[in-house]
């Protein structure tokens, strides 16, 4: 179950070991932005000696830096030996950029004699303003795509917005790019991840944001902090009523097949409905 996605520097051992001790579901070990220039080349090695250790339940994912840097290739060549789980294409503008990184893959895998297919994509879809135009072209970009992430740090940059939020509250041009990247990850099948919470020890508003996103139709959210991290798991977790509510729908439209609406406890169920209780039931699969 992909609930939480802490991001680890890519230079940092230590913060690593932390990391590992933890309940996030996927560590995200970062070449990009936060890992200075000058470790940029030092933070792939220390990546590799990451992925190399022993593996648990905990999804490793790695954000290389953007196509657009020159250095994409270079951090694919550093960590595809390694076998990631997946990848993180930031600056990510549209269904195009997740088409080459896939073929990067492609070649990388059959390079070191990996599945073909078995390392995932989760594009970060916000960071520019040119990228918010490409959020509804993601649907059967690849088989490889598992999500896309929202981010507001990088796009205010882009818009030349003096700030993204008032008390922790995203303004209108953020607050859209959340939405569009929601309804582009729906339209696609595939994860909405929400943005990071950047108010590191505002623990009320990391589980404010991580409850609203869930409500909204999220299903991940990423973190920086490793205090989040049960938030954000709690908040993204079905409670015991939601699963329960969950089978007696799938049991009632499983007794009657053809029917379009059932009844539970007085209330009208339609296929809607049905569509929403499997999503509970698979998300406490996974």
């Amino acid at each position: 179950m992909m609930r939480s996605l802490l991001f680890v520097p890519g230079d940092s051992a230590r913060k690593f070991t932390r990391a590992r001790e933890g309940a996030a579901d996927a560590l995200i070990l970062d070449l990009e932005d936060s890992v200075a220039a000058a470790q940029k080349d030092a933070a792939r090695g220390i990546t590799q000696e990451m992925l190399s250790a022993e593996r648990s339940a905990q999804a490793l994912y790695v954000r290389v830096n953007a196509l657009d840097s020159g250095r994409t290739l270079g951090d694919l060549a550093a960590v595809m030996p390694q076998r990631p789980d997946g990848i993180v294409l930031p600056k990510c503008s549209g269904a195009a950029d997740v088409a080459q990184l896939a073929h990067y893959l492609d070649a990388f895998e059959a390079a070191a004699g990996h599945a073909a297919g078995a390392t995932r994509i989760i594009g970060v879809a916000t960071e520019t303003a040119q990228s918010i135009f490409g959020l509804g072209s993601y649907q059967g970009a690849s088989p490889r795509l598992l999500g896309l992430i929202w981010g507001g740090e990088d796009l205010a940059a882009s818009l030349g917005a003096t700030e993204n939020n008032v008390d922790g509250v995203f303004t209108g041009p953020f607050v859209l790019a959340r939405n569009l990247c929601l309804m582009g990850a729906a339209a696609a099948g595939i994860l909405a991840i929400d943005t990071v919470s950047t108010r590191i020890k505002d623990l009320e508003l990391v589980e404010a944001e991580a409850r609203a996103a869930r409500r909204d139709g999220f299903g991940a959210k990423a973190v920086i902090h490793p205090s989040h991290v049960d938030i954000v798991n709690r908040a993204f977790t079905p409670t015991g009523a939601e699963a329960a509510w969950a089978e007696r729908v799938v049991a009632a439209f499983q007794e009657d097949p053809q029917a379009g609406v059932v009844t539970i406890d007085g209330k009208m169920i339609d296929k809607p409905h049905e569509r929403a209780a499997q999503k509970i039931l698979a998300a406490l699969r996974r």
